[in-house]
């Protein structure tokens, strides 16, 4: 009787085994299973700065915050995968040094009489003219040494100029200043400041119209000279930057904004320039001009329709090949001046017995846009 009983359980235990249900349904699961993937854009929060342990708030470089953000992604991510893009926007540490001046010179009429092309109006009509007398006034000057320099200058009229000039790894470089109806535009009755804080406020205003039509553009930084009264008759010039939004000048505070776009390549993020883009109605008429002669049945089916054929053996059928070679038109005529290794990843509507949406990933080599799989 023992024996049945023991026969009995075993069977049972292998009938148990083999017929799992939770088994089939995991197996089910896992064959069901898609990657995940999402596309985001954001600055990075005090909060993000402080999970990678960056207490100013600040990368060093680019460099670095390319080497860094990944974890972060991973962190705020962590069930996106492959295909998913990131667009972080960060600030990183770029200090420019503010200069007080140390030498302030007004160029002599023995200055210009000393040279055969300036001593006849006693002016310079060449910056060139400038810097030789820098050279030879100061033939050994210190790095970062700042002249503050009063000058005569023609350009369709004589104007006295009061210019930076800072010395830095070995030549002069030129600092914007202002002349006298310059700090009186700005409503000084003396051609100076009173205050720092009166600078900060006004010079960004001054430089939106002074570069109103320079071709400026946000992010560039700009140096400014200008002069400040501290008191007992004594007059001191000061070098500050000024940076450009786009829109608005202010004062730099040694902080420049970058942008990386991230791409996760199945394992991690890295950095990546890929560009999602969705397919136009315009976009399919420059691929049917210009493959009209060459395909002519898939080319007025997708115009007339605007989805294309991906159904082998249909004779209005779009291969692989033939919508690279359509989207290299459509590539060029999008983004002419594209660099190698740009990435793009292009959706668009095809038929394959009902509508749906396809992706293909290109990217730039060699000049012409190859498959990016």
């Amino acid at each position: 009787m023992k024996k049945l009983i023991y026969l009995f359980m075993a069977s049972m235990l292998v009938f148990t085994t083999a017929c799992d249900p939770m088994e089939d349904i995991h197996d089910a699961l896992d064959a069901q299973e898609s990657v995940i993937s999402g596309e985001v854009e954001f600055a990075m929060s005090d909060d993000d700065y402080d999970f990678l342990d960056l207490g100013y708030g600040t990368f060093n470089s680019e460099e670095d915050a390319k080497a860094m953000i990944p974890d972060l992604l991973a962190d705020k991510y962590p069930v996106w995968g492959e295909g998913s893009l990131a667009n972080v926007s960060f600030q990183i540490y770029a200090p420019k040094r503010d200069e007080r001046s140390l030498e302030i010179y007004t160029v002599s009429t023995a200055d210009y009489d000393s040279y055969d092309d300036t001593s006849r109006y006693n002016n310079f009509d060449d910056m060139d003219q400038v810097y030789r007398l820098l050279d030879d006034l100061y033939p050994s000057p210190a790095d970062r040494l700042l002249v503050s320099l009063t000058y005569k200058f023609y350009s369709g009229s004589v104007s006295t100029l009061n210019d930076g000039f800072l010395f830095v790894n070995g030549e002069w470089n030129f600092v914007q200043g202002f002349t006298s109806d310059e700090y009186e535009a700005m409503g000084e009755g003396y051609p100076n400041f009173s205050s720092e804080d009166e600078a900060d406020a006004k010079i960004p205003v001054f430089l939106k119209d002074k570069f109103k039509y320079s071709d400026k553009s946000a992010g560039d930084i700009e140096a400014i000279m200008y002069k400040l009264y501290v008191g007992g008759g004594v007059t001191e010039s000061y070098v500050k930057y000024f940076i450009f939004d786009g829109a608005n000048w202010s004062a730099y505070n040694n902080e420049v904004t970058g942008t990386v776009k991230f791409g996760h390549d199945g394992n991690v993020w890295v950095p990546d320039n890929t560009i999602k883009y969705t397919l136009t109605g315009a976009d399919i008429t420059t691929m049917t001009d210009a493959l009209g002669a060459t395909y002519p049945g898939p080319t007025s089916n997708v115009a007339a329709y605007g989805s294309f054929d991906r159904r082998e053996g249909s004779s209005n059928y779009w291969s692989d090949d033939m919508l690279v070679e359509g989207f290299n038109f459509v590539l060029d005529n999008l983004n002419p001046s594209a660099q190698e290794g740009q990435k793009y990843v292009i959706t668009y509507i095809v038929y394959t017995g009902a509508t749906g949406n396809e992706d293909m990933k290109l990217i730039k080599s060699g000049g012409s846009w190859i498959l990016n799989n």
